[in-house]
């Protein structure tokens, strides 16, 4: 479960604090290859691969050492099949979306409370559970930023 969410201007990385352990929130990339496991998963790199080719426009081997890094940042896990490894997600899909979706409100368009859940109506990512812990979520990360701001 998300905890709170901080934005490191130096570095520009979001951290995401989640059960007491850090995760570096995904890039684009990575976010669409959470997506697919999402999904989808466990899937191989190839299979990963060819489903986000068109979309990421990169050859397999980005794809893999994509997939490495974000198992070495606790976004993906791996498992050994002879000579495949098949990935599933390890990051939470919406504890991962909260902190894109108040990330962005935030800093593009400086909103400061919690968002809208009705923004998520009508998406193909989510499912109306999903959006109700999204809206709990999003609660708890707006009180959490305007708290720190207060500090």
């Amino acid at each position: 479960m998300l905890a709170t969410l901080r934005h490191m201007s130096h570095y520009n990385a979001i951290i995401v604090f989640t059960l007491g352990s850090l995760m570096q929130q995904p890039t684009a990339p990575e976010l669409e290859i959470l997506k697919l496991l999402w999904s989808k998963q466990p899937l191989t790199a190839r299979e990963l691969h060819d489903e986000l080719a068109p979309v990421l426009g990169w050859g397999y081997s980005s794809t893999r050492k994509t997939l490495e890094r974000m198992t070495e940042k606790g976004l993906v896990s791996f498992e050994s099949q002879g000579h495949k490894n098949s990935y599933s997600a390890l990051a939470d899909k919406v504890s991962t979306l909260a902190a894109f979706a108040q990330d962005f409100a935030s800093r593009i368009f400086e909103l400061k409370g919690p968002l809208p859940v009705a923004m998520f109506a009508g998406s193909q990512l989510v499912n109306a559970t999903e959006i109700a812990e999204l809206e709990q979520l999003l609660s708890r990360l707006a009180a959490a930023e305007q708290a720190d701001n207060k500090c």
